[in-house]
């Protein structure tokens, strides 16, 4: 995309910097990624960067103008959690870098989330790769470390004592994203807290810290709240769906109020066509759509080719979306000359009396397969995986 640095940088290319680059990664979280990182950044030109950003910001407009009641039937009953807030804390959205039919590169919505992403570990990625490859800081994020701390502790920690908010997953310690986590509590001198390890007093919440019981007012939540029905004996004193005096950052709502509920809703030249199941017309082709269930992460449960026979057979239709297929384009050149596709997630934080999201970071995701998911690759493909996109 921008030949100038896709150039320089596969000729400075090699397989000691991809080494350095993973090692400097592992030495900074304290802990290796168990999840694939690109042996490449993604470059795109700031022209995309522009479609990027007006894209998300009337994907923002939009959502602002769905009624609360609209937004609230996404959250199913089993899952609803008291204290709802007027908006998230979190909005993520994923782009796929695709070509339109005129042939510009052009990006198309596949996700958006109200939910955390790599935030922490997204920032030193990009540091990291501007490290190992100097010449990449002339086009890095203009946002200074500093100014990235402040924004996510203003976010996160808010004005109470580091001591008493806790980012909150089920067994941290075997997530693909661990090292989100440290580098999480390094930023922000929060604790990861699992939650079969938070004690329950009544309305009040507590972890135990160097054998003294922490009250937690804040809880930077890190757990899909509708997975938690499928850990088996999972035994937890305290429920998502109780009263509890803390502050959710973001309430776990959110995460189904923003989502694939909202993609028939949504309307832009880079807003693929969906509909929910039940609502699909009889005049669209089947064959140019994704099944996609409504809840669901990480890409499990979508068909990429769904028939009729399928449809037809899935009992809650209302709980399904057809999105109209769109198509990555191969355009990301390899050392070998081969080419892989690619996704870009912008990273918005949205502060509590901000009538807008502000954009901090982007993670980028790049692949040879038909599923973005790094799962789907050949295990000798090369420039695939969690990677960061610069703009110049």
């Amino acid at each position: 995309m921008i030949p100038k640095y896709r150039k320089q940088y596969n000729k400075e290319f090699s397989d000691e910097k991809y080494n350095q680059l993973k090692n400097i990664l592992a030495e900074k979280g304290g802990t290796a990624p168990t999840f694939r990182v690109s042996e490449s950044p993604i470059f795109l030109t700031k022209e995309f960067e522009s479609k990027l950003i007006d894209a998300s910001e009337s994907i923002i407009s939009q959502i602002k103008a769905i009624s609360a009641e609209t937004l609230r039937k996404a959250v199913p009953d089993n899952c609803r959690v008291p204290n709802d807030t007027d908006q998230p804390h979190f909005f993520t959205i994923d782009f796929g870098v695709c070509k339109s039919e005129n042939g510009a590169i052009e990006p198309q919505l596949i996700e958006l989330q109200a939910f955390p992403s790599l935030y922490a570990f997204q920032k030193v990625y990009e540091e990291t790769y501007c490290e190992v490859y100097p010449f990449l800081s002339e086009i890095r994020n203009p946002m200074p470390h500093e100014t990235f701390k402040n924004y996510l502790k203003e976010l996160i920690v808010g004005e109470e004592n580091p001591e008493n908010v806790i980012l909150l997953e089920i067994f941290p310690e075997k997530q693909k994203t661990a090292i989100d986590f440290v580098l999480t509590e390094q930023l922000l001198g929060i604790k990861t807290v699992c939650l079969t390890k938070v004690k329950k007093e009544g309305k009040k919440l507590y972890y135990e810290n160097n054998g003294n019981l922490v009250e937690i007012k804040r809880i930077y939540n890190r757990i899909i709240f509708d997975e938690l029905d499928n850990i088996p004996d999972l035994n937890t004193e305290f429920d998502f769906r109780e009263e509890v005096d803390v502050k959710w950052i973001t309430h776990p709502n959110w995460f189904f109020k923003i989502s694939k509920f909202l993609l028939p809703l949504l309307k832009h030249q880079f807003v693929p066509k969906s509909y929910f199941l039940h609502e699909f017309p009889e005049n669209e082709n089947l064959e140019d759509f994704v099944l996609k269930p409504l809840f669901s992460f990480a890409g499990s449960g979508v068909n990429l080719n769904p028939t009729k026979e399928i449809t037809d057979a899935i009992q809650d239709k209302e709980n399904y979306i057809l999105q109209r297929k769109v198509y990555y384009e191969p355009i990301f050149e390899d050392i070998n000359g081969e080419f892989s596709k690619a996704e870009i997630r912008l990273l918005y934080i949205w502060r509590e009396n901000d009538e807008r999201p502000i954009l901090l970071e982007n993670l980028g995701r790049m692949t040879k397969a038909a599923m973005v998911n790094v799962d789907f690759n050949k295990k000798d493909a090369i420039w695939i995986g969690s990677s960061n996109a610069f703009f110049g």
